[in-house]
């Protein structure tokens, strides 16, 4: 994990889904409406439900949505059926990725995703072909300029609450943790009064595929078309695009 920042990812994911507010919060809420259809609509006792709540209320996402996807979840809503599925493949200039997704018609969500990859220059490939390169990890990022602790002073806090890990660049602090202690390490960072720009369980990659010019362009044109789709909830990647990239587009 060392030696790479996610922040700047997290960023322009933020950013990007700021221009369509609309269709993040109907993931999310799909996102939602599983977790309590599965473990029922109290996130008191359902972890993946106040997981899926925290994530939404991050995105600033009204209450009133995550109070109507439970209700729809836990009561009798007839013929809705949410398969959790993970394609995995190659983008430009061989980059790993991992698309998961939340539907309801495998056949139409597999060919979606298989045509974003041929389209811009990727391979979708067989399940297991690139998973094995990422590990799946709790992950806080701290904005430096809204948290003024120095580094060793939360670092302190870090080893305190449980994590497991901790690198620091010019914006920000990346604190990793194992998935089954996200919410303990959660709700003590948030007891010392820290606040989060993005605190999630995701995929992080053993190493980075850098990328420059057009491979560069066409895995972030690979990205965009992939997390336009309804169906998908989540793209993991293990692309370094430099800033150039951007610049470009």
């Amino acid at each position: 994990m060392a030696g790479h920042s996610k922040w700047k990812n997290i960023q322009r994911r933020k950013n990007a889904q700021d221009a369509k507010r609309g269709k993040v919060f109907m993931k999310l809420a799909k996102e939602i409406f599983v977790a309590a259809k599965q473990g029922g609509g109290d996130p008191e006792t359902n972890p993946s439900l106040r997981l899926a709540i925290d994530k939404a209320k991050s995105s600033n996402m009204p209450n009133d949505n995550i109070d109507r996807a439970i209700k729809k979840a836990t009561g009798d809503l007839d013929g809705v059926q949410y398969e959790n599925v993970i394609y995995e493949g190659y983008g430009p200039g061989g980059a790993a990725i991992m698309v998961q997704l939340l539907t309801d018609n495998k056949n139409r969500a597999a060919a979606d995703v298989r045509h974003a990859f041929s389209k811009n220059k990727g391979n979708m490939g067989e399940n297991g072909c690139v998973s094995f390169l990422f590990n799946r990890k709790g992950l806080f990022i701290l904005d430096r300029s809204e948290n003024e602790l120095d580094g060793e002073e939360l670092m302190l806090q870090v080893i305190e609450a449980g994590a497991e890990e901790m690198e620091t660049t010019e914006e920000a602090y990346e604190i990793y943790t194992d998935p089954q202690d996200f919410q303990d390490v959660k709700q003590h960072l948030e007891g010392n009064g820290l606040t989060f720009s993005s605190a999630e369980i995701t995929m992080v990659p053993e190493t980075y595929t850098p990328l420059v010019d057009n491979n560069g362009i066409d895995m972030v044109k690979l990205i965009d078309q992939l997390e336009d789709n309804d169906d998908v909830q989540e793209v993991y990647h293990n692309a370094e695009i430099n800033d150039e990239v951007y610049e470009q587009m």
